[in-house]
């Protein structure tokens, strides 16, 4: 197999799972917390962080663990990736988040797919996106340079605190938000509000990479 071939299934698998974390986690947090949200939420965040922590730790060697186009896009712009990577690993991502889904929701006896009912839209919650992908932009961006372990625990220790102060529960992935437009769980999101979550979380990376090319953690471009 092919190292772009190795990286996308890397991607796949690593990025299946991390949803299957986190609508799993949400939808067992919902049914034991009895109506509580600050419990669900609690166990959806520690468990996605959890999650984040390993899968960034077994895939990072082999794809980047990037699970996230946008991630994948940093790694374009930095020249560690064509551009026929990154749309492959972008359609592999999507791909990959609808499989966690399904697969979240087979653990729990759910149809596979299904639209979600929950509002999440306006100013506050779309400053909260553009406010969670900066962070984790620069997370990244400001962590890699000590190595995997570092960039793990700080991308998932970073999650798991955005998932509290911003009022959107740090969505902070495109794939993730459009793949929970189809779960009707606790981590779910109306599809008529995925397009606001994607444009701020696009405008939180970039300024974030802006921001990390200023002040010297950016990679520098190959001519």
């Amino acid at each position: 197999m092919s190292n772009l071939g190795r990286a996308l299934l890397a991607e796949f698998v690593g990025t299946a799972l991390l949803l299957a974390v986190i609508v799993g986690s949400g939808t067992m947090g919902e049914r034991m917390a009895a109506g509580n949200d600050g419990i669900a939420l609690l166990a959806n965040s520690l468990a996605t962080g959890c999650g984040l922590f390993v899968l960034i730790l077994v895939f990072a060697p082999i794809s980047g663990a990037h699970f996230n186009p946008l991630v994948s896009l940093i790694a374009r712009l930095e020249g560690d990736v064509n551009t026929t990577a990154l749309l492959a690993l972008a359609v592999t991502q999507t791909i990959a988040s609808f499989a966690g889904v399904a697969l979240a929701h087979g653990m729990f006896d759910l149809v596979l797919w299904a639209p979600s009912p929950k509002q999440r839209t306006g100013l506050g919650q779309w400053l909260a996106e553009g406010v969670a992908t900066f962070g984790l932009v620069l997370t990244i961006m400001g962590s890699r340079r000590y190595g995997a372990v570092t960039l793990a625990a700080a991308v998932a220790t970073y999650i798991c605190a955005a998932y509290w102060f911003t009022a959107s529960t740090s969505f902070a992935n495109p794939v993730v938000t459009l793949a929970r437009a189809f779960t009707p769980t606790f981590a779910g999101i109306a599809p008529n509000h995925v397009a606001g979550f994607v444009a701020a979380q696009c405008v939180g990376a970039v300024v974030a990479f802006a921001i990390a090319r200023l002040v010297g953690l950016a990679k520098e471009s190959p001519t």
